[in-house]
C-alpha cells in the first residue's frame, strides 16, 4: 500500500472514531435526567457527528473537502488566521454532488443546522418533547449511514438502548407536546416554515420525524416483566391493525396552512368566488379563532389553521356552491 493511501485510511478511521464518539455522547447527554442543555448540546454534537462522517467518507473516495479557490496554475486553499486548512461545514457536504445521504436524510439534518443558527442566537427552553422525534430520525439515520458506508462494526446500535424514566406517560401530557405555545417566537417560527416548506410525503417520512406509538403490553407469565412498552412506526402494517382504545400516544405534528392557503386551496376545488374577505368574514362568524374551537394556532405573530378548519370551509362553501362559484 502506498504512503498515501496509508495516510488517507489513518485519518479516515480517526474521523470515524470522533464521528461516533460525538454521536454516542449526543444521545447520552440527551438521555441524562440530571441536564437541562440537552437538546442543544444533541444538535450541536449530533452536527459534528455527521460532519466527520462525512468528511471520512470524502477522503475515503478521495474527493476534495477542503475550501480553496481555483487559480489558473492551482488552488489556493483557505486557511485560518493560524495556518489550518478550512474543511467543508455540514451544509456543504450535504450540497456535494456526490454525497451519499438520501433527500430525506439530508432535510433532517438541515432542519437541525437551521435551528442551530437559531439557538445561538436566543436561550431556548423547553425544546426537548418538540424535537425528540426528529432528534431520533437523526440517530436512526447516522445509524444506517456509518453501517452503509463502513461496515457493520462502526453501528452505534449495539452501544444504546431505551431510556429509562420514573414518570408515566398519559394522554393529558401528549396533549401539551402538540403545540408550540411556549417555544421561543424565534424558535417556534423557524420549525413551521421549514415544515411547510417540505412535501408531504418527505414531511411524513420516518427518515425526517420518527414519531411512533407507545403501546402497553401486559403479560401473566411468570418470568416476564409485569408491563413493557412496545414501540411501533405509526405507518407500520402491525400499527393499523391495533385497536385504537389500546394507543396510548401517537406522537405527530398537526399541519398547518395560512390563511392565503385556505382560500386559494377552495379556489382551486371550484369556489372561485371564496377569496380572502369571505374566508375573513367566516372565521369571524364562527369565533374560529378561539382557543376551545381547536382549529388553529397563533405562532409568533402568525395565525396557522388546521386541516380541519380546511374542512369546515370546504363543507361552508359545499352548502353556499351558488354563491361562490363562477359557473354551477
Amino acid at each position: 500500500m502506498k504512503k498515501r493511501d496509508r495516510r488517507i485510511g489513518s485519518i479516515k478511521t480517526e474521523l470515524l472514531i470522533k464521528s461516533r464518539e460525538a454521536m454516542l455522547t449526543a444521545v447520552q447527554i440527551f438521555n441524562n435526567p440530571n441536564i437541562q442543555f440537552k437538546s442543544e448540546s444533541f444538535i450541536v454534537l449530533s452536527i459534528i457527528a455527521w460532519t466527520y462522517l462525512l468528511h471520512a467518507y470524502y477522503r475515503a473516495q478521495k474527493i476534495e473537502y477542503r475550501y480553496y479557490t481555483q487559480n489558473v496554475q492551482r488552488r489556493k486553499f483557505h486557511k485560518t488566521k493560524r495556518g489550518a486548512y478550512k474543511y467543508w461545514h455540514l451544509e456543504r457536504c450535504l450540497n456535494e454532488d456526490k454525497c451519499p445521504i438520501d433527500r430525506v436524510s439530508r432535510s433532517n439534518l438541515r432542519f437541525l443546522i437551521g435551528l442551530r443558527h437559531e439557538i445561538e442566537h436566543q436561550m431556548t427552553t423547553k425544546i426537548d418533547d418538540y424535537l425528540s422525534a426528529r432528534f431520533q430520525a437523526c440517530c436512526l439515520n447516522y445509524n444506517k449511514y456509518i453501517k452503509e458506508l463502513f461496515g457493520e462494526k462502526f453501528g452505534i446500535d449495539k452501544h444504546l438502548s431505551f431510556s429509562l424514566q420514573f414518570s408515566s406517560i398519559e394522554e393529558e401530557h401528549a396533549d401539551q407536546l402538540k403545540e408550540f405555545d411556549d417555544l421561543p417566537k424565534n424558535i417556534a417560527s423557524y420549525i413551521n416554515r421549514f415544515d411547510m416548506e417540505l412535501q408531504e410525503e418527505e414531511y411524513n417520512d420516518l427518515r425526517y420525524s420518527y414519531r411512533v406509538l407507545y403501546v402497553p403490553k401486559s403479560v401473566n407469565r411468570k418470568g416476564q416483566a409485569d408491563k413493557v412498552i412496545e414501540f411501533l412506526p405509526v405507518n407500520s402494517p402491525e400499527a393499523k391493525k391495533l385497536n385504537k382504545e389500546y394507543i396510548l400516544i401517537k406522537e405527530r405534528e398537526k399541519k398547518k396552512y395560512l390563511p392565503s392557503q385556505v382560500w386559494k386551496i377552495m379556489q382551486s376545488k371550484g369556489y372561485v368566488k371564496f377569496g380572502q374577505y369571505q374566508h375573513t368574514q367566516l372565521w369571524k362568524s364562527k369565533n374560529a379563532k378561539k382557543k376551545e374551537a381547536g382549529f388553529g394556532v397563533q405562532i409568533a405573530t402568525t395565525w396557522y389553521w388546521y386541516e380541519n378548519w380546511i374542512k369546515e370551509v370546504e363543507n361552508h362553501c359545499k352548502r353556499n356552491v351558488n354563491e361562490y362559484r363562477l359557473y354551477t
